[in-house]
């Protein structure tokens, strides 16, 4: 049994590998094609806009943002838009608890005690899936899981595209859409159908959060040694 797991464990890893690795070659192909077009069309203007918000916490706070990065956006991030992706029960609970994570800590003031904040959301997540799973007799969730299992590529293509398009507000605040932001959200659409895929293939959350740490933690590597030259 221990010998079969082990084996199961390497093919899964390997499969991580795989995808990561032709993600990364796909990434290359894009910039290198964004580079011609540049050339080509110099009045695209792909440096109309900047990640302003996220530049500046890198710049106050790098440690800070490498653990948001590489940590905490894995998990929330793939929590919403991985996780009814061939969904278990557990992962439709994980989808409720990331989500009402990520709107909860919005509601509360940037100045309220970060402790005490996230000790009421968990508890409030807790609750909510606890009412949830005595709410919804078994045989509904047999048939929600089964629903979302016939629709999972679709829902796979889907949440790559909405992945893409919520990395918007990183360059803007307001609903705004332009070829210029397609082009700079294209690599997120990317990601979430390399993330979505290893999900559908492992068939378990923590391999597209894994695999999502190591997108960020590329980025993380290539540039939080400049920003800790300038502490």
């Amino acid at each position: 049994m221990s010998s079969k797991l082990n084996k199961d464990l390497s093919a899964k890893f390997r499969n991580l590998i795989r995808n990561f690795s032709f993600m990364i070659f796909c990434y290359f192909i894009f910039f290198f094609s964004l580079a011609i077009a540049a050339i080509i069309f110099p009045d695209l203007e792909l440096d109309r806009y900047e990640q302003s918000g996220l530049m500046e916490l890198m710049e106050k706070s790098p440690w800070k943002f490498a653990l948001l990065a590489v940590v905490l956006a894995p998990i929330l991030e793939e929590g919403i838009f991985r996780s009814l992706i061939r969904p278990t029960k557990t992962s439709i609970f994980f989808f409720f608890g990331c989500l009402f994570y990520t709107v909860g800590e919005s509601v509360f003031p940037s100045e309220a005690n970060w402790v005490l904040v996230n000790a009421i959301l968990i508890l409030s997540i807790f609750i909510f899936c606890l009412g949830l799973n005595e709410l919804l007799p078994a045989e509904n969730w047999k048939i929600l899981i089964q629903f979302l299992n016939r629709f999972k590529i679709p829902i796979w293509i889907f949440s790559a595209l909405l992945f893409g398009f919520v990395h918007v507000f990183n360059y803007v605040e307001n609903i705004y859409f332009d070829m210029v932001l397609f082009i700079m959200i294209f690599p997120r659409i990317i990601a979430g159908y390399f993330f979505g895929k290893i999900k559908l293939e492992n068939k378990q959350m923590i391999w597209p959060i894994l695999m999502h740490s190591m997108n960020n933690g590329i980025v993380i590597l290539l540039t939080l040694p400049f920003q800790l030259k300038g502490i």
